[in-house]
């Protein structure tokens, strides 16, 4: 087969499957939650295989416990979270509105020296303004995360059906990974083989890695903005660490939430609206120091600008799978780009003559890179 009739089936089958996630994304949450489950699972199965389980056995230890976990968990948070969620929704125009007031309290004679009471005025009408939408946008999407959150509930009706499907894929994992393994092209083998084991180990270093700092931080969070007394704490936290998922977007959402939240609970002192502004500076050392080198690390190799754009635009194009499907989905493009820009500059598109001369010229500099280095080091 030619290299033209290769990428105009690569490019084909890519489009087929575009298609048919556009086509289906309303149907495939449950699929796709379910293999994402059984690939993150895969691991510990293999494990447990190891030291003497059947690959049955060890499917429904994991499963069965897993279940427990998230149905416990489920039934000890929801209750409380959602009668938080409640009472913010209730209380965000009255506590917009008084924080507003004490801004321009604060504000207005700095205004007045500067401009006037003109100024001062329309900083007012602006600010009023600006609040009044912002309070409707955090209010309508706080209210869609509620009703959004009864879907997922619904959708965790599919509790019934996700672990059957994820069952099937975990029994059956290894039998798949083989076939799959030997479709693919014989003279080509090696370097998806490669290539496949480079988006492997991004993807479930990245997945793995990050599901656990989300969980650590939103519990941090959580507990710390509860136990300074902080309105809606738990629920702040919580969110805080979902959307940590996302680079940088958790902890800015969190700390503008609860210390505005704060300002107008604790208003005029001053110590506890300090004390969750450091809630939020422990959490960032903690992430930044010692959960993102230990779990995650650089293993996705992606830049954070480019993974927020993927969890955006795939969460637009197929809402909730967008999001299951966004991080894999950015580590195998960042996988493909990388390898197409080795392809790129190993030939003679780069090098503009023969390849093999242009290596020889490019060793003899490094070489000659490494006699100055060493005569310096002499000297």
């Amino acid at each position: 087969m030619t290299l033209q009739r290769q990428i105009g089936f690569w490019l084909g089958s890519l489009v087929v499957c575009v298609l048919l996630l556009v086509l289906l994304r309303d149907v495939l949450l449950p699929f796709v939650a379910a293999l994402a489950l059984a690939y993150l699972l895969d691991p510990l199965a293999d494990r447990l295989e190891r030291i003497g389980m059947s690959r049955l056995a060890a499917t429904l230890a994991i499963l069965i416990v897993f279940l427990l976990i998230f149905v416990v968990g489920l039934v000890l948070l929801a209750p409380l979270l959602g009668q938080q969620l409640a009472g913010l929704v209730a209380r965000l125009p009255a506590d917009a509105a008084k924080l507003q007031a004490l801004i321009m309290e604060r504000g207005a004679p700095w205004l007045e020296r500067l401009g006037g009471a003109k100024l001062a005025e329309d900083a007012q009408s602006s600010l009023g303004n600006l609040v009044g939408e912002a309070t409707k946008w955090v209010g309508s999407v706080l209210q869609s995360l509620w009703t959004g959150g009864t879907a997922i509930i619904g959708v965790f009706s599919l509790l019934v059906l996700t672990p059957v499907i994820a069952f099937y894929l975990l029994v059956d994992w290894d039998r798949m990974v083989a076939a799959v393994d030997s479709w693919l092209p014989l003279d080509h083998r090696d370097t998806i083989r490669g290539l496949l084991h480079e988006m492997d180990v991004a993807i479930a270093g990245f997945l793995r890695g990050q599901a656990l700092v989300c969980l650590l931080l939103g519990s941090f969070y959580a507990v710390g903005l509860s136990l300074i007394g902080v309105n809606f704490g738990a629920l702040i936290g919580i969110i805080s660490g979902f959307l940590s998922f996302i680079p940088y977007v958790g902890s800015l959402t969190g700390l503008v939430l609860s210390v505005g939240v704060a300002i107008v609970q604790f208003w005029p002192e001053w110590t506890w609206p300090l004390a969750t502004l450091g809630v939020f500076a422990a959490g960032q050392f903690l992430e930044g120091n010692i959960f993102q080198p230990k779990f995650v690390g650089d293993s996705i190799g992606v830049h954070p600008v480019w993974l927020m754009f993927a969890l955006l635009a795939f969460g637009t194009l197929f809402g909730f799978v967008g999001l299951l499907l966004a991080v894999p989905l950015a580590a195998v493009i960042g996988v493909l780009c990388r390898f197409a820009l080795r392809q790129y500059l190993a030939s003679n598109i780069y090098h503009g003559g023969d390849v093999t001369k242009a290596a020889q010229i490019q060793a003899t500099q490094i070489q000659a890179t490494k006699v100055k280095a060493s005569i310096g080091t002499e000297v």
